[in-house]
């Protein structure tokens, strides 16, 4: 046998772990390393035997021990390919493992030709992207593009504020009060009055508490007053 690819089988159910060996070790280009039942078992003979694929279980000793275990792994040997093995093609938890870098799944009721076209495609770099995944992807880039497209509108509105505004949206924005600014401050009311009123208008809000209405807002607000120089 001339390089053969070389597979680690994590599998905790028995007859499926058995199943998937004798499927395996019967191919002239494929060689089974091991078989393990657990995650744990899974990162230790990864980094001991260097294998080229593996088929890695999502739940062995706890529910997702083979994201774990796919992300300690790929951590340290990014090379090693990971195909996840699943009872339902719509478990969140696959698209959790191809975020760590798995390059493809296999339902546990594949037919054989199925398993074996998975690890060779996964060697060869040519693991398909099945739609279910491609959707995903895409919600997920979406999402991505929604909350920075969302951060930096944020972030252009706070940068035309001056460092007073600034300071009184924070402070009105975490529970003070009017009175509470101007006694902080050292200001007359008609200043705050003044500053929250540009503030409203440019933000195009009717009251303050519309203007900051996430924590994630909160702390950008913070974190550029901290960088803000004081006027």
């Amino acid at each position: 046998m001339i390089n053969p690819i070389k597979v680690i089988i994590a599998e905790d159910i028995a007859p499926i772990r058995k199943r998937y060996v004798k499927i395996l070790g019967s191919h002239p280009e494929i060689q089974v390393l091991a078989d393990v039942e657990n995650g744990i078992d899974a990162c230790k003979k990864a980094s001991e035997l260097k294998p080229d694929v593996i088929l890695m279980d999502i739940e062995m000793e706890c529910k997702d021990a083979g994201i774990r275990a796919t992300g300690e792994i790929l951590s340290e040997n990014p090379e090693i390919k990971i195909i996840i093995l699943t009872v339902y093609e719509e478990d969140e938890l696959i698209f959790s493992a191809f975020r760590l870098g798995a390059c493809d799944y296999i339902l546990k009721n594949a037919s054989e030709e199925e398993i074996l076209q998975g690890v060779i495609g996964a060697y060869h770099n040519s693991s398909p992207i099945r739609p279910e995944i491609a959707d995903k992807i895409r919600n997920e880039f979406q999402r991505v593009k929604t909350y920075e497209s969302s951060f930096l509108f944020m972030l252009n509105l706070l940068s035309t504020l001056t460092p007073r505004e600034l300071d009184t949206l924070y402070l009105l924005s975490n529970g003070y009060s009017k009175k509470d600014v101007c006694e902080l401050r050292c200001v007359e009311m008609s200043t705050v009055k003044s500053q929250v009123h540009n503030i409203l208008k440019k933000f195009n809000k009717k009251k303050i508490a519309d203007v900051i209405t996430t924590e994630a807002e909160r702390h950008l607000l913070g974190t550029i007053l901290q960088n803000h120089p004081k006027n």
